[in-house]
């Protein structure tokens, strides 16, 4: 089998490298491709050259515009990569009957209530970035290719920065921190992510009444204070030093950003589970993983 990864340096690109080998062949590129391959999303001539040379059997795209409160202001890059180079790809697997693998996320709702959003709920985007993200779903559907879309939330990896890693930083400089406590979400690592879309390409291939949309999230829920919380007194029991001694939530109404958040990022993953005979682990175990390994 030969795959062609895009965004491989990203966080959930770096353990896809790792976990997609056990398929087959992995032509893994990021935005800056190589001698011979354009992995540059903007690049929409590119890439359809480098489809049509590679001929891979799987596409997966770990690749996107990710700035959420950016996107408000760069609407044309983010549209760019997030819905017509995803809408690129699914026409260029539709032409060789390849399969691909995009991730999405709950931020194509609109964040109300408390109910985790199945992947049958109605779609509203609260921002600019969910509407991108949205509307490159819509594309792949169209476009009649093979697909598997995962629809994740809060994702971390070892790889650049997250919430903890800024968290562990600021409770090493700061005495008090104040930290949103009225999203609710459940933080994803890439490893997670990885894991799942390698198991997910073998069965769907076997099985294509198994592609479609799925939502990717461990299990149980916290808010952003909640997650904060965790990641300093598991450091503080694993002996860092730090200077915090005080941590108050607050609501997002005191925390302005150019884009809205989604209140609600749960995901019920029932159809995840069901489907490929998975049991997925507590959000606390990545985030331990992670901790610790910092």
């Amino acid at each position: 089998m030969r795959i062609l990864l895009l965004g491989k340096n990203g966080q959930v690109g770096t353990e896809l490298q790792v976990h997609l080998m056990e398929l087959g062949e992995v032509i893994a590129l990021d935005r800056n491709g190589s001698e011979q391959y354009c992995g540059d999303l903007a690049n929409l001539s590119g890439l359809r050259e480098t489809i049509a040379s590679i001929k891979p059997d799987v596409i997966v795209n770990a690749a996107a515009y990710t700035a959420v409160d950016k996107a408000e202001s760069d609407q044309d890059l983010a549209n760019l990569i997030n819905n017509d180079a995803v809408a690129v790809l699914a026409q260029e697997a539709k032409k060789l009957d390849a399969l691909l693998v995009h991730y999405s996320t709950d931020y194509v709702f609109n964040g109300t209530g408390d109910s985790p959003w199945l992947e049958t709920d109605q779609t509203a985007p609260l921002n600019y970035y969910g509407q991108t993200k949205l509307v490159g779903e819509q594309a792949i559907q169209a476009s009649g290719c093979k697909y598997l879309i995962f629809r994740t939330s809060w994702v971390y990896g070892k790889q650049g920065n997250n919430f903890a890693k800024t968290m562990l930083k600021l409770a090493k400089e700061r005495d008090s921190l104040s930290i949103i406590d009225d999203q609710i979400g459940a933080p994803t690592s890439a490893e997670l992510i990885a894991g799942v879309t390698v198991t997910a390409i073998q069965k769907s291939l076997a099985n294509e009444s198994l592609l479609g949309i799925y939502h990717l999230s461990p299990t149980g829920f916290c808010s952003w204070f909640e997650y904060a919380c965790y990641v300093i007194e598991l450091a503080r029991t694993l002996g860092v030093e730090l200077q915090v001694n005080d941590i108050k939530g607050i609501p997002s109404s005191e925390y302005k950003t150019a884009a809205i958040r989604p209140l609600n990022s749960r995901l019920n993953t029932n159809k995840l589970q069901q489907n490929f005979q998975l049991s997925l682990p507590h959000w606390k175990i990545g985030v331990e993983q992670l901790v610790k390994g910092l």
